[in-house]
C-alpha cells in the first residue's frame, strides 16, 4: 500500500497528497471528496480501502487520521449542483476543493481513477484505494464524514432511513421512494428519481392545456 509513496519519497519529495470520494453511486445527498497528507512515520497499515472496512474500524481509523496526518481537507458537492454539472464534474469539483483546503500544500497527488487538472503535479490510479495508503486514507475520511452527513439527513427526513442506506437505491430506499416520492435532497437527474419529477413535469403540462 505504500509503493506509490515509497517511489515519490526516494525522488526527494515528501508532501504527498491522497485524493478520494464517496458518494457518486448513491441516488440522494452530496458527493464528498478528502485530500490527506500522511506523515511517513506513523503506522497506518491497518487502513485499507473504506469499503473493506467495517464503520467501526473506520471510525477509528478517522480519528488516527486526523489527530497524525500532516494534513486533510473536504469538499462537500450537493445534490443541486450534481444535477447541473453531473456527477463526474461534482465529483472533480469535490476533489479539487478537498485540496485546496489542505493546510499544507503538496508536493504530488495521488487521485483515485479520476483526472484532476489542477496546479498540481498528479498521478490517477486505477482502484487507487486498494494501491495508495494516502488515497486508502482519503477514502476513509470521505466515507466517513458522508455518512455522518446522512445520518443527519435521516433526522430531517426520517421517512427515507437514509441512516441506513446513505441514498444508496437499496430495496427499503426504493420503498420508500415509492410511497413518499423524493424529497429534497434526491438527485433529479438520477433513476429512478427523474421519473417522478418527469411524470410530475407531464401532469402539470396535461393540466395547463
Amino acid at each position: 500500500m505504500r509503493e506509490y509513496e515509497n517511489d515519490l519519497i526516494k525522488k526527494g519529495i515528501t508532501y504527498i497528497a491522497g485524493v478520494d470520494e464517496a458518494g457518486r453511486g448513491p441516488v440522494a445527498g452530496p458527493v464528498v471528496a478528502a485530500a490527506v497528507i500522511l506523515r511517513n512515520d506513523f503506522h497506518y497499515g491497518y487502513i485499507n480501502d473504506s469499503k473493506k472496512m467495517s464503520e467501526k474500524q473506520r471510525e477509528k481509523a478517522f480519528t488516527d487520521i486526523i489527530e497524525n496526518a500532516i494534513a486533510f481537507g473536504v469538499g462537500i458537492i450537493d445534490e443541486t449542483i450534481i444535477d447541473e454539472i453531473n456527477i463526474l464534474e461534482a465529483t472533480k469539483k469535490a476533489m479539487t476543493l478537498a485540496i485546496e483546503n489542505l493546510k499544507v500544500k503538496p508536493e504530488y497527488v495521488l487521485i483515485d481513477a479520476v483526472k484532476l487538472n489542477c496546479n498540481f503535479k498528479t498521478l490517477s490510479i486505477i482502484k487507487g484505494d486498494q494501491k495508495s495508503i494516502s488515497i486508502a486514507a482519503a477514502s476513509v475520511i470521505a466515507k466517513v464524514t458522508r455518512d455522518r452527513l446522512m445520518k443527519e439527513y435521516s433526522i430531517l427526513y426520517p421517512n427515507y432511513a437514509f441512516e441506513k442506506h446513505k441514498g444508496y437505491l437499496t430495496k427499503i430506499h426504493k420503498e420508500r421512494i415509492k410511497e413518499f416520492g423524493p424529497c429534497a435532497i434526491h438527485r433529479k437527474t438520477f433513476a429512478p428519481i427523474d421519473s417522478y419529477y418527469q411524470k410530475w413535469s407531464n401532469y402539470h403540462k396535461n393540466c395547463f392545456f
